[in-house]
């Protein structure tokens, strides 16, 4: 194997088993000529950025093309604070592209590329339709090769680590080794979400199952124009603490806290048992996500209930907008 193509296996990930993969008789569209519409993202990103450490300098994953002027839509986390963008078709030609825009509540990422791209864009779909055993596509560039026959395992919430969250995440099964920007395609041929995270889920008491959660498309819809125009949405960013949490036997532990953010601040130490926020008792992160954004936007003083070594102690914690942490173009 030479060079070229130990870049393009890196690119676009492990091959997926041919009896896992879609079969274009089940389909009433062009499968391939759809599939055509998924590329390879690769970023770059500064060793001084916010997010270097975290997530690393050099990211790769999927994107899809959602018009014919080369928008693109692909999972944030890719192309935050990116100093250069290229995308790939399943050829393997090459074209650079720039953030449009990131909206860090739903973790989508716009790209536009800057050469024509001679593929049919992706038509959104409903995501709102989707229910649990419906047959999907979840699929990276590469073509059928590169794709897997799902099925929607459920439609719930999410609450991630990183302080965000999904009202109504869509789950899928078996899981795709390239997950990240992933095009999640209905039985009609159209976008249905996006790819984010590789995890495992307990259904009905049974052994957990690996899944990807995606992002449903319809939540897109509604910021599409503004993220277009001002790269962001006019929604006052939420309040970030800088707290990273995890739920252990039924409670809300921390499990960390970014260097020097709000949280570590205020004294919030790991180990900690979140047990309310402002008084008022939480169950899970979900809960607890929702009762600090309802403090108020970034800037709000938020007041967390901590158990610390058997002792109750309460915590006031000078909440900040994320995205002034970040560079590029997602800084106003």
């Amino acid at each position: 194997m030479d060079e070229e193509d130990d870049a393009l296996e890196e690119r676009l990930g492990p091959e997926i088993p041919a009896n896992a993969r879609p079969k274009a008789g089940d389909y009433g569209f062009d499968l391939e000529e759809t599939l055509n519409s998924v590329l390879s993202i690769r970023t770059h990103i500064p060793d001084d950025a916010f997010t270097a450490d975290t997530l690393g300098t050099e990211r790769g994953g999927n994107a899809a093309l959602i018009n014919s002027d080369g928008l693109v839509v692909t999972i944030g986390y890719l192309i935050t604070e990116a100093e250069t963008i290229w995308l790939f078709d399943s050829q393997g030609r090459a074209v650079p592209g720039h953030v449009v825009g990131y909206d860090q509540e739903t973790g989508f990422g716009l790209v536009q590329a800057l050469q024509k791209l001679d593929i049919p864009p992706f038509e959104l779909g409903s995501s709102d339709s989707l229910r649990a055993s419906d047959p999907v596509i979840l699929a990276g560039c590469g073509g059928v090769e590169h794709a897997v026959a799902a099925e929607v395992v459920s439609r719930r919430e999410f609450a991630g680590y990183w302080e965000y969250m999904l009202d109504n995440a869509i789950f899928t099964a078996p899981p795709h080794p390239l997950w990240g920007g992933s095009a999640l395609i209905g039985s009609d041929g159209t976008l249905r979400g996006i790819g984010s995270l590789y995890v495992q889920q307990s259904t009905d008491g049974k052994e957990p199952i690996d899944v990807n959660m995606v992002v449903p498309i319809d939540i897109l819809k509604p910021i599409l124009e503004e993220l277009l125009r001002y790269g962001k949405t006019s929604k006052p960013p939420r309040p970030w603490l800088g707290m990273f949490t995890t739920e252990v036997d039924g409670r809300v532990v921390v499990a960390g806290v970014a260097d020097n953010g709000p949280a570590q601040q205020a004294d919030v130490q790991l180990g900690d048992i979140v047990l309310g926020v402002g008084g008022q008792p939480i169950d899970d992160m979900v809960q607890m996500y929702r009762k600090i954004w309802s403090q108020g936007p970034a800037g709000a003083e938020i007041p967390l209930n901590l158990q610390r070594s058997g002792d109750v102690v309460e915590v006031h914690v000078q909440s900040i907008n994320r995205g002034a942490l970040l560079k590029g173009p997602q800084l106003h």
